[in-house]
């Protein structure tokens, strides 16, 4: 697998031959053509032949499952295991639906297009909660319905976006993840749940 999303060099005014659509997009972006992409995995005897699965999972994952195929059940290590193995989907069990998986990105790489940016993001099940930073933007999509995220839904399902971005910001807390210093105040800048309730009043 790649670490990122392809290049879209059509979304940053370049070729359409570059294009990830209908993923919006790409290579730096949170949006999904800037970090889904296909997985191949070859393990004879293990795996089923042509098997295909639609299960997500990030990076963070391999190792888990790379000591998880090598036996290795109780690891002395002193890093935290972030992620968790994906044996199981890849043995033809379906794995949690409602799984959050994030993405943490509090700088700006210098490149420019849809998505890219400071950001912070989060996926449950259908659903992404897309945080950028430099905007405090908030926008919500539902991936099932919407893959290429053109249709913002933080208005019409309000709950559900206080639901992700309380789980968001519990995540950034609990990682003690470093946040986007705001150059105007020369402060952190807030959290998404912060942001939302400030909408609101």
């Amino acid at each position: 697998m790649s670490d990122n999303g392809g290049l879209s060099a059509v979304a940053r005014g370049g070729e359409p031959h570059t294009h990830n659509a209908p993923l919006a997009s790409g290579k730096g972006s949170a949006y999904e053509g800037g970090i889904r992409e296909p997985m191949i995995v070859k393990w004879p005897g293990m795996i089923k032949p042509n098997s295909v699965s639609d299960d997500y999972l990030i990076i963070e994952d391999f190792y888990p499952t790379i000591l998880n195929m090598a036996g290795i059940e109780n690891p002395k290590i002193v890093q935290t295991i972030d992620g968790q193995s994906f044996i199981p989907s890849l043995q033809g069990e379906k794995a949690d639906a409602e799984r959050a998986i994030y993405w943490h990105y509090p700088n700006n790489w210098g490149a420019t297009g849809p998505g890219i940016g400071a950001s912070s993001s989060i996926r449950k099940g259908d659903w992404k909660l897309i945080y950028f930073h430099d905007s405090r933007k908030i926008e919500l999509f539902n991936l099932a319905n919407d893959i290429g995220e053109q249709d913002d839904l933080l208005e019409s399902n309000p709950e559900k976006a206080k639901e992700l971005a309380s789980q968001l910001t519990e995540h950034l807390i609990d990682v003690d993840a470093q946040m986007t210093i705001d150059k105007a105040t020369n402060k952190q800048v807030e959290y998404p749940i912060n942001v939302l309730n400030y909408a609101e009043n």
